[in-house]
């Protein structure tokens, strides 16, 4: 795993493009932005909600919810998708993912009123630059059965899929990740490779 400065998460941040070539910016989940995230899941629809939680549930609980604006804990990350609409950042989606034994499992979201955008593919293709840039291998989540919509975007990403371990309700979809720097050019891939270029640079003698 690469190791990341904490101290100045937008160093992190990359620009995307929705389908329509709208600006399309996915950064780090900061503290300052709990209020705003705890609104954007309350705008979901229940049906949305239950998608990406596995359950029923109106909003993050207190506990969740910092989890996931405290970034890097136990090698847990969110990030939001956000866009410019009237001179104001909204939140279009978010992904949360964790790093473990050379993979990165991962979960996500869109708004529904932003579906249909090229969003949800955006900021997939990102997470899998991101994992890249940990040294991960294979990219997997699991969702419902019936989630039609994540169903879709995992095999239109070229995802394979598979019975979830231990839950007839869900699939596994899965990724692996053969990439080189170039391919995948977000700024957390450029910063962990120059970082692995200086960690194994010969010393001056």
């Amino acid at each position: 795993m690469t190791t990341m400065r904490f101290d100045d998460l937008r160093q992190y941040s990359d620009l995307l493009r929705a389908r329509s070539g709208a600006g399309l910016t996915v950064r780090f989940v900061e503290p300052r932005d709990a209020e705003a995230l705890q609104n954007y899941f309350r705008s979901l629809t229940t049906r949305f909600r239950y998608n990406r939680f596995l359950g029923a549930t109106r909003e993050l609980p207190p506990s969740v919810l910092q989890d996931f604006i405290h970034i890097g804990e136990a090698d847990r990350f969110s990030v939001i998708a956000t866009m410019l609409v009237d001179g104001h950042e909204i939140i279009v989606g978010e992904a949360r993912y964790a790093f473990d034994d050379g993979s990165i499992e991962f979960g996500l979201s869109i708004d529904d009123r932003w579906q249909g955008h090229g969003i949800g593919k955006a900021l997939l293709k990102n997470l899998e630059c991101r994992a890249a840039s940990f040294g991960a291998d294979r990219l997997f989540g699991d969702t419902l059965r019936s989630n039609d919509a994540m169903i879709g975007l995992a095999r239109k990403s070229g995802y394979a899929f598979m019975p979830s371990p231990g839950d007839w309700k869900l699939v596994r979809f899965e990724k692996h990740i053969d990439a080189a720097p170039r391919d995948i050019p977000c700024a957390s891939w450029k910063l962990a490779s120059a970082s692995r270029h200086l960690a194994t640079a010969p010393l001056a003698s």
